[in-house]
């Protein structure tokens, strides 16, 4: 019987820890400091066990990993790196669901010379995105065509019936790494155009609508950086690359009215006991006279009753509430406040939507455009969409390296076809496919 080592139990792991222990060649140990969600999403399980522990602790974490057969990191992305390392001087694989930092794949030499294989960005956005554009920009190839423009954009968000405050969003995956990842920079292709923007909340300032038949209207903007995987994705030669993230209407707007405010700062500052998030509020703005919510409007150069001031007011920026703690960052201060109103409430559902659009020359001069999709709703008092899109990828991986005899060594994300076609296939019987419509265009005499 083999030994999975769980890192973490947060809002997404219910489903790998279902799924792993429903097959009975896995005993799986989870290593988190909150004990009591660990019990509450695995429930009493003769081959599932819960350990307190801090992962930071590198001492008393190495042996939980010499005693696995392999370890799945459910951590926050900065903190993947040193169970990498670790796990690769114990040749022990392991698996996670974050994008791979430059630090880990500086791992890729070591790891290959130990043999092992550590594998990143198995999720949804990084992962599915990743597999199932692979497999089409396969099938595509085998068809004669070549993809010339590729886009992929990826949101999770409240259903409709759950879209009930006036930012358009509640979390259901970590809130810090939410914002964290809008304050990347990113990098895309357009019409063969590098378009570069930089980090600290730029890519909402490059924010589109976009419609999707059947769902309504939603905005998207740039996710980190496109170019990278035009040679991943064998796509040399496309005029546009572009990967995005989805959004219902105003979240671009509401994000850099906070950019400017100065809540995505990460420096510490030492508060007063007592200061509430109104002087929070007005230590970040200059003095200019006046009621605060005036003031803050013409400070943003927004209206007094835009959007954006009604989800300021909202979060709770105007009122006489004492923050949580004097030492913490603008961003912290600002997190805890959105992290305390914007969860999921029992009952609600989510919504995941992965689209790619590709653009496709044939042979014989015709084009096509093909889109692929996966809408994915939550269960209602159940799994979240976002914890099944993430966490399964993630199981479905582990028992394939467990028990199917993966040969990838080294780090990798899941571009190679030993890994995305076994992990879609099984993703499918969980119903999580990508559903398709195809646009066939043939050019006229004037457009060649």
């Amino acid at each position: 019987m083999k030994n999975v080592l769980v890192l973490g139990a947060g809002l997404v792991a219910r489903p790998l820890l279902r799924y792993l222990l429903t097959h009975f060649e896995h005993r799986v140990l989870v290593a988190t400091l909150d004990v009591p969600r660990a019990k509450a999403l695995m429930g009493e399980h003769p081959r599932g066990s819960i350990v307190e522990h801090d992962v930071r602790d590198i001492q008393k974490t190495t042996p939980l990993v010499a005693e696995a057969d392999i370890v799945v990191s459910l951590l926050p992305a900065d903190l993947n790196v040193p169970i990498a390392k670790l796990a690769i001087a114990l040749r022990k694989p392991m698996i996670n669901t974050s994008y791979a930092a430059p630090e880990m794949w500086a791992l890729d030499e070591e790891a290959r010379r130990g043999g092992v294989l550590i594998l990143n960005e198995i999720g949804l956005d990084p992962g599915i995105d990743h597999m199932s554009a692979l497999a089409k920009i396969h099938e595509i190839g085998f068809s004669g065509g070549k993809v010339t423009n590729f886009m992929s954009c990826c949101g999770g968000f409240p259903a409709q019936d759950a879209n009930t405050n006036p930012w358009g969003y509640k979390f259901s995956w970590t809130p810090r790494g939410v914002i964290k990842a809008g304050l990347q920079s990113a990098r895309y292709l357009n019409d063969g155009t590098i378009i570069e923007i930089p980090g600290n909340g730029g890519v909402f300032d490059h924010c589109w609508r976009y419609d999707l038949p059947e769902l309504g209207v939603f905005e998207i903007y740039p996710n980190r950086d496109s170019l990278k995987y035009i040679p991943i994705y064998n796509l040399e030669g496309v005029t546009g690359m572009f990967r995005g993230t989805i959004r219902y209407p105003g979240w671009c707007e509401s994000m850099k009215a906070v950019r400017k405010l100065g809540l995505f700062e990460t420096e510490e500052m030492e508060w007063p006991e007592g200061t509430t998030y109104r002087e929070v509020t007005t230590r970040l703005m200059p003095e200019n006279g006046g009621h605060l919510s005036d003031r803050l409007a013409r400070f943003l150069d927004i209206s007094a009753n835009s959007e954006e001031m009604a989800g300021l007011e909202w979060v709770g920026l105007f009122s006489e509430r004492p923050i949580n703690r004097l030492k913490a960052s603008p961003l912290e201060v600002f997190l805890d406040r959105m992290e305390t109103l914007m969860m999921y409430k029992p009952g609600e559902r989510d919504l995941v939507v992965l689209q790619h659009v590709f653009t496709v020359a044939f042979p014989d001069g015709s084009e096509e455009e093909i889109r692929t999709s996966l809408v994915k709703t939550g269960e209602p008092w159940g799994d979240t969409a976002m914890s099944q899109t993430v966490s399964l990828p993630a199981a479905i991986a582990t028992r394939l390296i467990l028990h199917e005899g993966v040969t990838a060594e080294g780090v990798q994300i899941p571009v190679l076809r030993e890994i995305y076609e076994p992990v879609l296939s099984v993703l499918e019987e969980y119903g999580l496919k990508l559903e398709e419509t195809r646009i066939r265009r043939f050019k006229g005499p004037l457009d060649r």
